[in-house]
């Protein structure tokens, strides 16, 4: 069933494939020797935390490949690590492929995570640590790890870019209802994500989102009240 046509979802496949096309655009080009650096604040390199983005789109899509989602905790694919403070991943880029190569595996699995989502049915639910949600919910987890590793990876490449302000919004309303909009929705992203403070805003240093799915008639999110803290969240 495709949900291409609803236009009361807040973020869909679209939404996810213009957030990695906005991602390989930031990051091509840049030379091999920059991708060890950190990326960010992270203890990551920027090689790393782009493997750690293939690896979230992906295995978002792989819970919308079986037939019962929620009876299934989580795709028993074998996880592993290049060094012990690297990433868990099941997705790793050939480095003789070189940066180009690993935004290709990123694009790929931003397409099959789009595919998904715009396929599934609107009311399906899959399992995440922080609650079921549906498609929407992941598309809009898909687009804010894009936006924030995208972000994280620039700071370590010494790259000036910021996250687009329409999907901002979006994954805001989605995902952080607890979090208003203060200033413009880019760095609200980049602060309710844990990247930057903001006046009046001390840096958060927990964070989550709210996957559950959007009731018929519930109003956008993202009005007055002060964010909740709650518990950290690996991205």
């Amino acid at each position: 069933m495709s949900r291409s046509g609803e236009s009361s979802a807040l973020v869909g496949g679209e939404h996810v494939r213009e957030a990695v096309a906005r991602c390989v655009e930031a990051l091509a080009g840049v030379p091999a020797a920059r991708w060890d650096a950190r990326a960010g604040d992270l203890e990551w390199t920027c090689w790393e935390t782009l493997e750690h983005l293939a690896d979230d789109l992906l295995t978002y899509a792989l819970r919308f490949g079986l037939a019962h989602p929620m009876g299934v905790p989580r795709v028993p694919l074998r996880i592993s690590r290049d060094r012990p403070e690297g990433p868990a991943n099941v997705v790793f880029g050939d480095r003789a492929a070189g940066p180009e190569g690993l935004l290709t595996v990123v694009e790929a699995c931003g397409g099959l995570l789009a595919t998904a989502v715009d396929n599934a049915a609107p009311t399906v639910l899959a399992p995440h640590v922080f609650g079921a949600s549906d498609p929407e919910g992941f598309a809009a987890m898909g687009v804010v790890e894009t936006l924030v590793h995208t972000y994280d990876i620039t700071r370590g490449i010494q790259r000036a870019w910021e996250p687009p302000q329409d999907l901002s919004r979006r994954v805001l309303a989605r995902l952080f209802p607890d979090v208003p909009v203060t200033g413009d929705a880019s760095s609200t992203l980049l602060w309710a994500t844990g990247r930057v403070e903001m006046p009046g805003r001390p840096r958060r240093t927990d964070w989550r989102w709210y996957g559950a799915p959007r009731r018929p008639g519930d109003p956008l999110p993202g009005g007055a009240g002060s964010p909740r803290e709650s518990a950290p969240h690996g991205g």
